[in-house]
Formats: structure tokens, sequence, C-alpha cells
């Protein structure tokens, strides 16, 4: 395991787990540790990591920015400059990564944590954990590609009840609203969160790639442009060694073993 400031990192096999590691705080995050967290997710895909599960320490997944210290609330800062510094850049780890990215929530995931947790490709959440916005308690907007995320995820209603009302979200709820893939007892998130993982690392890294980019862009182009990006991406995929190692196994019934080339 390595640490990295208030970030933990550990590999399991093809498997990094980053984990928010400021506990005392319920993993609030300064610009510093935004940046550390996206480095972190970078630094392992450049590694040779087939799968992020991201989680946090202690009682709480993240409960947002930590906005001590960082004149936002005398009206100081530079907030464009932070956003295109510090925030775009982890929505974009998440968004942007070549490997699947799966976020185990545990306890509270609030504000822009509720905005990370909500980022993942594959979310497991604990039965006790809960998202909420809170943005608006404190005068403030959603950010790190929340309203994006919950908006196109559960539609308008529930971006609004979420962002206006800055009520607690459960995970039941959450599910039920498309926003998270599974709910588990709190006792099984990480084993479940890791059994997930294992099976996403397993699989044919770039051809999961090629399937992420390819929904994220159905979700705001036509038809037609996503059959040809359907048909842009099957190109690519068979030229890949992982589609040669498919279609052996298939022929020779047998489970592929895929090597994320």
């Amino acid at each position: 395991m390595s640490d990295a400031g208030n970030v933990l990192v550990e590999r399991e096999g093809a498997v990094s787990i980053v984990t928010l590691n400021a506990p005392s705080v319920l993993n609030a995050f300064t610009p510093d540790m935004a940046l550390e967290i996206a480095a972190a997710m970078n630094g392992e895909v450049a590694a040779g990591a087939r799968a992020l599960l991201v989680t946090g320490a202690g009682r709480g997944f993240c409960a947002g920015a930590n906005l001590g210290g960082a004149g936002v609330g005398e009206g100081k800062a530079d907030v464009l400059g932070m956003m295109e510094t510090y925030y775009k850049p982890l929505a974009r780890a998440f968004a942007d990564a070549p490997v699947p990215v799966a976020t185990a929530v545990n306890g509270v995931a609030a504000g822009a944590g509720a905005s990370l947790a909500l980022a993942g490709d594959i979310i497991i959440a604990a039965r006790s954990a809960n998202f909420v916005f809170t943005f608006a308690n404190l005068g403030l907007t959603p950010d790190v590609g929340g309203t994006w995320l919950v908006a196109r995820a559960a539609g308008r209603v529930r971006a609004l009840e979420m962002a206006l009302l800055t009520g607690k979200m459960s995970a039941e709820k959450a599910e039920r609203c498309n926003l998270v893939t599974e709910v588990v007892d709190d006792d099984m998130l990480m084993e479940r969160a890791r059994e997930v993982a294992v099976k996403l690392a397993g699989m044919p890294t770039k051809s999961l790639a090629l399937i992420k980019s390819l929904v994220r862009a159905a979700l705001e182009s036509s038809f037609e442009a996503s059959l040809q990006a359907e048909a842009e991406s099957q190109q690519a995929a068979t030229a890949t060694e992982d589609f040669k190692e498919g279609v052996r196994a298939f022929a020779e019934r047998r489970a592929p073993q895929f090597k994320g080339r």
C-alpha cells in the first residue's frame, strides 16, 4: 500500500483501490487533495491497473470539498481558476479513465463527495449510505459533474429535488432512481465492491473503454450518430488482441483469458 498524503493506494492484482483518507473530516477534500485523488487514479492506470475502486476511510465516503482556508467564504477565491485547476481534473479522472471505475460508497456522500460517488461506472452503496447535495445550503451550486450525472441518470425532477431541497437520499432510493448500481449490507460493501472490480479487471480492457465512451456519447448524440460511433468502436475493438482471444475461446468452448491489450 502506498500513501500519498490524504490518499491511500493499494494494488490487488489488476485492481487498484484508491481510498480517500481524511476520516476526521469525513474525507472532505482540499484543492490539493483533489489533485492527489486524480493523480492516484491516473498513476495507477499508467502503472497497469485494469480497474479502479474508489472508496472512503472511516464512517463516510466523502463530505465534499473542504472550503476552510480557501477564501471561498470571504469571496476572495478565484473560483473559476480553482475549478479549472483542481476540480475539473478530478471529474475527468473518473470520466476519462481508460479502465472501469467502481465506487464503494460507505456512509455519507455529500456535496462534491456525492458527485464523486455517482461518477463511478459501477456504484456499489452500503445500505446505510446516503447522498446529499448540500450546495444550496451554502449559497452554492453543484460541481464536479454532479448536475450532469444526476440529471442524466435520474432525470430533471430528481436532479432538482436533490439540488433544491438538499435532503438526504437513501441508498435504496438512489438505486430506485437509477443513481446506484447495487445496494448491499454494510458489512458486505468492500467484499462485493472488490468482487465487481476483479470481474471488471479480468475483462477486455480496451473494449470496456470503448463502451464507456459510447455510453457517454449516446447521452448527447442522435441515433444516427450513435450508430456511426458503434461502427467505429467495433472496428477498433476487432483490432485488439483480446478480441482475437475471445473468438478463440468461444470456438474452443473455454473461458477467455483477456490481457487488456
